[in-house]
């Protein structure tokens, strides 16, 4: 994993910008400490921050090939799963090879199939490359988005990176936010509309998206979506494809040039990742796999099980500690590291986040750091399988809205009447879930509560999804930690997303078909746990620190903060019971104290990166 970062500029001489490039660049120097390089070539300007992950010695970027008159320039971000394949294909077809890097094949790649190499892909990946025979700019994102990639077009200059940090280097890029940007951070946030850079000037590319850049503009094609057919495998058929694909998936991404770990929280998703790993390691002899849990100082004393959080997971990570022989690392946290870490998430992520729930996936992967380069999570299981208490409940079914912001008028409340009138917040998020709606591939004659399941899958994998896997990409490479989700392969997402939901739900279980694939995989007693989600700590000493940092906000004049909301509905709050019980406010995770961290994550982001509100 790597960070990139470039800008195509048609006017001028690139060749004075190069402090230019090598502060963009050096922005991202987390995502990869291992090495760096810069090319320029006008118009093309590239930077590349590099984490060694497959053969160490060689693949420097930015990586250049020379046919002829034509050079093709690459910097790229990912891991691409079927590299061997496609180099074999690609040697069959005359091309030569100098190193055992995956960057060299997706070079050769665009070589020789052009903008049509992504449909061959299988992996994670953000790149770009400068095609000096057509003059252009091509650039690419995985289908699920798991590697980030933001641009900005601004008149005759092309701005790219894989964070927001990277490009609001460059002149032509200001950190500023309008309406728009505003109801992004108030009333969709810590989500992003798909596509929206939440700063005025830039943009995401959005998951299965290619950007072709030249001197005509800009051209974004769709390369890959969900596609609605009918499912024609039985109960039996559909989990022995649903453990086939599993099995090749993680299979493919254990292999590393680098140490690799496994993040295991005991439930079903990490438990069968890390069983699957250790069956790898034993039938390839590769030892020990390691394996790494996070919990908090004292959060078995103050743990209350409730309907999103139903038990807790220390004593079913030792279970399957026990059962699998890992090499296990238990790492645990105090409130004060939490809290400090709070501002350190919000620079890491650009953007006001998922508060402690963010900063302590921060803490838990710079820990991990220490003894591995990449790690496999069971990220968006849930959302591919449905396993969310929101999939099950009629109420979150029926709301209307986003299930996992179901309190708008609560949040929308928040902000001062001028905020509200000028940024609409509710007509806002109206209007992005209405447009999520509206591009739900739709099955044929399916009706009733197949076709409600359909758009409830659809709203999870296309806009929950991506907060998740953004929050785990800008944590982990925020301390160089490549982290692999082996549940966003495209293939499997795109098997499983026309499961019909009675098969889905075999057994009358969340995630069914998934449980019934695992068989013998896990200990029935684990196979069949009830879902638990991402630890958050429970102690009341956060709350009572982070209401205090935020009231502390409210009374200090200099706080950008105080002109967007009411402060006087803060204090309410404060001062209600709401503040410590289970506030719907975002998700399964983020409840009162997360608001009041969210409050002040704002405050923070806006002084530090001086955002201009227009």
């Amino acid at each position: 994993m790597c960070g990139i970062t470039g800008f195509i500029q048609w006017n001028g001489d690139l060749m004075h910008q190069s402090e230019l490039l090598l502060n963009m660049t050096q922005t991202l120097s987390n995502r990869g400490p291992d090495a760096a390089g810069t090319w320029i070539s006008n118009p093309c300007a590239f930077g590349h921050r590099r984490l060694s992950v497959m053969d160490p010695e060689n693949g420097a970027q930015p990586m250049i090939r020379q046919l002829e008159d034509i050079t093709y320039t690459i910097v790229y971000n990912g891991e691409i799963y079927n590299a061997p394949e496609l180099k074999k294909e690609l040697q069959q077809r005359g091309h030569f090879f100098r190193t055992q890097c995956d960057t060299e094949v997706l070079l050769e790649a665009y070589i020789e199939w052009g903008p049509e190499c992504v449909d061959r892909l299988n992996g994670i990946f953000a790149f770009a490359v400068w095609d000096s025979g057509r003059q252009q700019v091509f650039l690419a994102r995985d289908r699920l988005g798991v590697k980030p990639l933001f641009y900005s077009h601004n008149e005759d200059v092309f701005v790219f990176g894989s964070e927001p940090k990277a490009l609001l280097q460059h002149p032509a890029v200001e950190a500023a936010v309008d309406a728009e940007g505003l109801a992004e951070i108030f009333i969709i946030g810590p989500a992003r509309t798909p596509g929206h850079g939440v700063y005025s000037s830039m943009k995401e590319l959005r998951p299965g998206h290619t950007l072709t850049y030249d001197r005509d503009g800009m051209h974004i094609q769709t390369y890959w979506k969900l596609e609605s057919i009918a499912h024609e495998d039985d109960t039996e058929q559909t989990a022995l494809k649903v453990r086939e694909l599993l099995l090749d998936t993680v299979e493919r991404q254990l292999i590393s040039d680098v140490p690799v770990c496994t993040l295991l929280s005991g439930g079903l998703d990490s438990s069968a990742l890390s069983a699957l790993a250790v069956d790898y390691y034993k039938r390839t002899g590769q030892g020990q796999v390691d394996t790494y849990s996070v919990d908090y100082v004292d959060n078995d004393k103050h743990f209350k099980a409730h309907a999103f959080q139903p038990g807790a997971d220390a004593p079913w990570i030792q279970r399957m500690v026990d059962e699998l022989g890992t090499h296990h690392h238990w790492i645990e946290f105090d409130t004060p590291e939490v809290v400090e870490a709070l501002n350190n998430s919000t620079l890491t992520r650009d953007l006001p986040g998922m508060a402690d729930v963010d900063s302590s996936l921060y803490l838990f992967c710079r820990e991990i750091k220490k003894g591995a380069t990449v790690a496999i999570s069971g990220e968006a299981a849930d959302e591919v399988f449905g396993g969310y208490p929101w999939f099950h409940r009629e109420d979150m079914l029926n709301s209307g809205t986003f299930p996992w912001a179901v309190a708008p008028d609560m949040r929308a409340s928040l902000l001062s009447p001028e905020v509200r009138d000028w940024i609409k917040p509710l007509e806002y998020l109206n209007d992005r879930y209405s447009e999520a709606i509206g591009e739900v591939p739709k099955l044929s004659g399916e009706t009733g509560k197949a076709a409600q399941m359909r758009v409830m899958s659809y709203l999870n994998i296309t806009r929950f999804m991506p907060t998740l896997l953004d929050r785990k990409d800008r944590m982990s490479m925020g301390v160089g930690l490549e982290v692999r989700v082996p549940y966003c392969d495209h293939r499997l997402v795109q098997y499983v997303w026309n499961i019909p939901w009675s098969i889905k739900t075999t057994g009358g279980r969340e995630k069914g078909i998934l449980r019934k694939a695992l068989e013998g995989v896990l200990p029935d007693d684990v196979l069949y746990r009830k879902k638990s989600p991402y630890p958050k700590t429970h102690n009341p000493s956060y709350l009572a620190v982070v209401k205090k940092q935020a009231l502390e906000l409210l009374d200090d004049s200099s706080s950008p903060l105080l002109k967007l909301i009411d402060a006087q509905k803060v204090r309410d709050i404060a001062a209600s019971p709401e503040a410590s019980s289970n506030l719907p406010w975002f998700g399964q995770l983020m409840s009162g104290p997360q608001l009041f961290a969210y409050l002040t994550q704002v405050d923070n982001w806006l002084r530090t990166y001086k955002v201009a509100i227009r």
